[in-house]
């Protein structure tokens, strides 16, 4: 072989080299392998896709629609009583550590992670589709009026905000405080001991990057939805275009991607904290420039009716065979939040380093609740007013084109054309801070829970998520969007049980055995319990 061969070799081997520095083959591969077959099949087989996915969904809603409901109440119970357990003043990290991040950039990470955006496409659309479709009143009667906000709440409040500070607690806890890996095997540690290292966790981990890229790509997907809407209203070009959506969404990654390169510091917390100031920005207007007293009317209404009736529609099975209210809402919305928690909390405990469970609890829980709830009684509560009191026909628009619901209630205050704007500013960046997060986490967990993984990695999930998201919109619009999310949460509702387990025996463990050194307690107790 001549010299230029061999120097060729010699660039291709470091790069290879530089890629897979850190990774974990098993999980890196598993993962990868199940994307590049879902594209393949998604892209060329789309109608036999979306058959499967068709027929999947009607079986997980006819026979599991319990098993999701009882398992999104049971983690909301554990985290309340963790909140006011006694192991609340239990750090993430040493005794003595210290906070990595400041307060309002920790929260603003986590928020713009967490539902961001999710919350700017639905924040008008769902309280004004349960008012003209209520599941429990005469549409658009006074009772469907102000059960719209309290649903919406109760889909947006502390049930998701529970789900993701589960598996925040348990990650965080075992990786700060006992030196396992920022991977979800770790959460297993106190039922499983030393076999996490084996095949049980490289399932496990594969389960949840896998889980953690259909519910990023479902954001993502909704977010060109939107994205798309903003641009048709400058443009002549049609609103609801797959084409367009697919091409937007390798636009942003592409931009995504430079964030993710960047790292958290100069990344992921620039833009996190410049997206709260944009959301708060426009949260400020339409408060200022909509209806005040009908918003804060609905808010505290809706607030009261929450809290009032939350034991109810938190264990609430819709009996109607007929009706497919809860499965196209509730099922999706407990779907969609599980299938997400390893992204939020892998990327929660990242950030949480040296905080007590009683503050990530108290804080992960409830703040951003309160903010969600002001954000959907702001918007979501002006819609309702135009489509109540002053007859803008808003409803209409969203029926089939939901992405528009924003925009359209924008439309009908003053400033239009800069708010849209606005509007598709903080999607875009919403847009990148869920991917970039995502992709970071997925790395992360690739690598066998390194918490710096290699850039190269990173742009690989970054590129992969937005594949995935395209191919979901290519496969079935809105629908295939919802039906991914279903599936992909399924096997995470297991886990997060099994991981409540191990987290109350490690606590368990740690307070009964003090001096004890903390890895030796797991592993002991494990292997004992086996």
């Amino acid at each position: 072989m001549n010299d230029e061969g061999e120097s060729r070799i010699g660039r291709w081997a470091r790069l290879w080299t530089r890629f897979s520095e850190a990774m974990n083959p098993p999980v890196w591969l598993g993962s990868a392998g199940v994307v590049v077959v879902f594209v393949f099949l998604g892209g060329f087989f789309s109608e036999d896709t979306r058959r499967v996915f068709s027929t999947l969904q009607a079986g997980i809603v006819e026979h599991l629609g319990w098993f999701y409901v009882l398992v999104a109440t049971a983690i909301l119970g554990f985290m309340l009583w963790l909140v006011l357990g006694p192991y609340g003043h239990v750090r993430l990290g040493p005794d003595d550590a210290e906070p990595e991040f400041g307060y309002f950039g920790w929260l603003a990470m986590l928020f713009s992670a967490g539902m961001g955006t999710g919350l700017v496409f639905w924040g008008v659309a769902e309280p004004l589709s349960h008012f003209v479709e209520p599941p429990l009143a005469e549409a658009r009667s006074a009772e469907a009026l102000g059960q719209a906000l309290q649903v919406t709440f109760f889909h947006w409040g502390l049930h998701p905000w529970a789900v993701y500070t589960l598996f925040a607690l348990a990650i965080g806890y075992f990786h700060f405080r006992h030196g396992l890996p920022l991977a979800p095997r770790s959460m297993l540690y106190p039922l499983l001991g030393e076999r996490i290292r084996g095949w049980i966790g490289h399932l496990v981990d594969i389960l949840c990057t896998v889980g953690t890229l259909f519910g990023v790509a479902t954001s993502l997907g909704l977010g060109a939805k939107q994205i798309n809407v903003g641009i048709a209203r400058f443009a002549d070009l049609p609103s609801d275009d797959v084409g367009l959506q697919i091409g937007i969404i390798f636009t942003i990654t592409a931009v995504a991607t430079t964030s993710v390169v960047l790292g958290i510091d100069r990344g992921v917390q620039r833009l996190s904290s410049m997206n709260m100031l944009l959301a708060l920005a426009m949260l400020g207007f339409v408060f200022v420039a909509g209806p005040t007293t009908f918003v804060l009317d609905g808010f505290v209404n809706a607030l009261g009716r929450y809290v009032q009736e939350l034991p109810y529609w938190s264990l609430r099975i819709d009996p109607r065979p007929e009706s497919t209210w809860q499965q196209d809402w509730t099922l999706f919305y407990w779907s969609w939040w599980i299938s997400w928690s390893p992204f939020v909390g892998i990327f929660v405990a990242r950030i949480s380093y040296g905080r007590t469970l009683r503050q990530i609890v108290a804080n992960v829980l409830f703040v951003p609740t309160v903010v969600t709830f002001f954000w959907l009684a702001t918007v979501g509560g002006t819609g309702l007013h135009l489509e109540w009191v002053e007859g803008a026909k808003i409803a209409e628009s969203i029926r089939d084109t939901p992405a528009i619901g924003l925009h359209r209630m924008l439309e009908e205050l003053p400033l239009p054309n800069v708010t849209s704007v606005a509007a598709t500013l903080l999607i875009v960046v919403f847009f990148i801070t869920s991917s970039d997060s995502g992709s970071l986490v997925d790395d992360m967990v690739t690598s066998g829970g390194h918490p710096d993984p290699p850039k190269a990695q990173r742009v690989f999930w970054a590129v992969s998520e937005g594949t995935v998201a395209g191919t979901l919109l290519y496969a079935g619009g809105l629908q295939a969007l919802r039906t991914a999310s279903l599936q992909s949460g399924l096997p995470m509702a297991v886990l997060l049980l099994f991981s409540a387990v191990g987290l109350k025996k490690a606590l368990d463990l740690e307070r009964d055995t003090k001096g004890v050194p903390k890895r030796a307690r797991l592993r002991d107790k494990a292997r004992d319990d086996s």
